[in-house]
C-alpha cells in the first residue's frame, strides 16, 4: 500500500476450540480486545426472536466474581472503552484500553462471558430495560423505517426481524428460554477471540488460555437459508411526525461475493457521501431533503442495497421520482471517468484511514474471522478496491437496479404516496 500497512496478523485455536486471531501493532498506544460470538436475529428462530440483545444485555449483570456495581465500577476503573453490540449476524464484547490495563480487561470480558449469573432479579429489571429500548425504537422514525423495510424485504426470513425483538416477545419470554438461548449459541467453536494493537503476543496467548481455555459447552447454530431477491413488498407506518421517511431496498450481493468491491465503488458515487449523485441532486439543487443516502448490507449468503431519504409530507413524492430517477440514470447512462476515479479512490482512502485505530483493526480481523473463516489482510482489501474498473461498477448498476425492490415509508399522509 505504497509503502504502508505492514501486517504482522497471527492466528491459533485455544485448547477448547476458541479460534484467536491477534494482530501486533507496535506504534499503537492502545490495545482493543474482544470476544465475537456467532449470535444474532438472523440465527433465532420466530421464538426466540430478540435473544440475542437479551443475552448482551444480561451479561453485563452480576458474575460469580462480580456483583453488578462491581462491574461498572470496574470498567470505569479500566479507563477506555468496555461495552458490547448485537447485530444481525453477531454479537461482540470488547474493551479498548491501554496496554498496562488489557490484562484487567481480559479478566473482566472473560468472566462476564463465563460466569453471568443470569439472575432471576436482574433479568426482570432487564426486561423492562430493553422493552424501553423497543418503545423508543418506535418513537424514532429513522429506526422504525428500517426496521419496516428488513420485513417489506426478508418477509418471514429471520432476517427480516428487529434485533430487539418485539414487545409481544420480550414481555412473555421466560429467563429459562433465555439461559436456554445463550446455552445453544455460546460456545468455544462458535466464538472468537481478537486482538490488535500494542501486546506481548507469548503473554496474551497464556492469558487467553488461562481466562477461555477451560471453558466447554455444547450446542448448534444453525445457517439460515439464502435470500434471492424480493418480492416488491412496502410497508407504511402513519405517524404524525413533521418528516416523512423513506426507504428502498434492492438486492445486494453476499459478503464474499466479489461484487462487493464494485457495488462499495457505486455506492460512493451514488449515495455514499456529499459528492454523490442523490445528495447533490436531491439536496443541492432541489433543496428537498437534509439527509439522503445510500449503503449496502452483506450477510453471509445475501445482502442488500438501501437507499435512504427524509423530507416533508408535501414534498414527499417528488423525492421519491427523484430517487427512481437517478436509479433511471445509473442505468441508462452509466458513470464517468471523472466520478468512478473520485470514488474509487474515496473507497480507499476511507479504508485505509479507518485502520488508524486500534478497536477498528480488532473489529476488522475478528468479524470477518468469525463471519468469513479468515482475518482479513488489509493489503489484499486495497488491491481488489484499485482493481475494480468502471465496467464492473457499470455491470453491478445492472445487476442491483434491474431486481424487484422493496420499500418502506414512516409520517403522514404516506398510505396517498407512489413508493415502487
Amino acid at each position: 500500500m505504497n509503502g504502508g500497512y505492514q501486517r504482522m496478523c497471527e492466528e491459533f485455536v485455544l485448547s477448547n476450540g476458541v479460534r484467536v486471531v491477534a494482530e501486533y501493532i507496535p506504534h499503537f498506544p492502545s490495545v482493543s480486545v474482544g470476544l465475537w460470538i456467532g449470535a444474532g436475529s438472523m440465527y433465532e428462530t420466530k421464538e426466540e426472536s430478540g435473544l440475542s440483545h437479551f443475552v448482551e444485555h444480561m451479561l453485563f449483570k452480576s458474575t460469580k466474581n462480580r456483583t453488578t456495581k462491581e462491574i461498572a465500577v470496574e470498567m470505569d476503573a479500566i479507563g477506555g472503552q468496555v461495552n458490547a453490540f448485537t447485530a444481525k449476524d453477531c454479537t461482540c464484547y470488547y474493551a479498548k484500553v491501554i496496554a498496562e490495563h488489557l490484562e484487567r480487561a481480559m479478566s473482566l470480558l472473560s468472566d462476564l462471558l463465563l460466569n453471568a449469573k443470569m439472575d432471576e432479579a436482574e433479568f426482570e429489571k432487564e426486561r423492562g430495560v430493553i422493552l424501553e429500548e423497543i418503545a423508543m425504537c418506535e418513537d424514532t422514525p429513522e429506526d422504525l423505517v428500517y426496521d419496516l423495510l428488513a420485513e417489506a424485504y426478508f418477509g418471514d426470513h429471520p432476517l427480516a426481524r428487529p434485533i430487539l425483538g418485539t414487545q409481544e416477545q420480550i414481555a412473555s419470554v421466560s429467563r429459562e428460554a433465555l439461559i436456554a438461548f445463550r446455552q445453544k449459541h455460546y460456545r468455544p467453536d462458535n466464538t472468537v477471540l481478537a486482538i490488535a494493537g500494542q501486546f506481548d503476543l507469548e503473554a496474551f496467548k497464556a492469558m487467553a488460555e488461562r481466562d477461555l481455555g477451560a471453558w466447554q459447552a455444547t450446542g448448534h447454530t444453525e445457517e439460515p437459508e439464502a435470500v434471492d431477491g424480493c418480492d416488491g413488498r412496502l410497508l407504511c407506518r402513519k405517524k404524525d411526525i413533521e418528516q416523512v421517511h423513506i426507504c428502498l431496498a434492492y438486492p445486494g450481493v453476499a459478503q464474499d461475493d466479489d461484487d462487493l468491491y464494485p457495488l462499495s465503488v457505486l455506492n460512493n458515487l451514488f449515495g455514499g457521501g456529499m459528492s454523490s449523485r442523490l445528495f447533490q441532486h436531491i439536496r443541492e439543487e432541489m433543496g428537498a431533503a437534509y439527509s439522503v443516502y445510500s449503503y449496502p448490507s452483506s450477510y453471509a449468503n445475501c445482502g442488500t442495497m438501501t437507499i435512504y431519504a427524509g423530507t416533508s409530507p408535501e414534498l414527499a413524492q417528488p423525492v421519491i421520482d427523484a430517487l427512481h430517477d437517478e436509479i433511471a440514470k445509473l442505468l441508462d447512462g452509466g458513470i464517468t471517468d471523472e466520478e468512478f476515479t473520485m470514488a474509487k479512490d474515496q473507497l480507499k482512502v476511507s479504508y485505509v484511514l479507518g485502520l488508524e485505530s486500534s478497536s477498528s483493526r480488532m473489529s476488522s480481523i475478528g468479524r470477518s474471522k468469525l463471519l468469513r473463516g479468515r482475518a482479513i489482510d488489509p493489503q489484499d482489501v486495497v488491491r481488489k478496491i484499485e482493481a475494480v474498473t468502471r465496467a464492473d461498477v457499470e455491470r453491478v448498476i445492472k445487476r442491483i437496479f434491474t431486481q424487484t425492490c422493496a420499500g418502506s415509508v414512516v409520517g403522514r399522509d404516506v398510505d396517498k404516496l407512489k413508493v415502487l
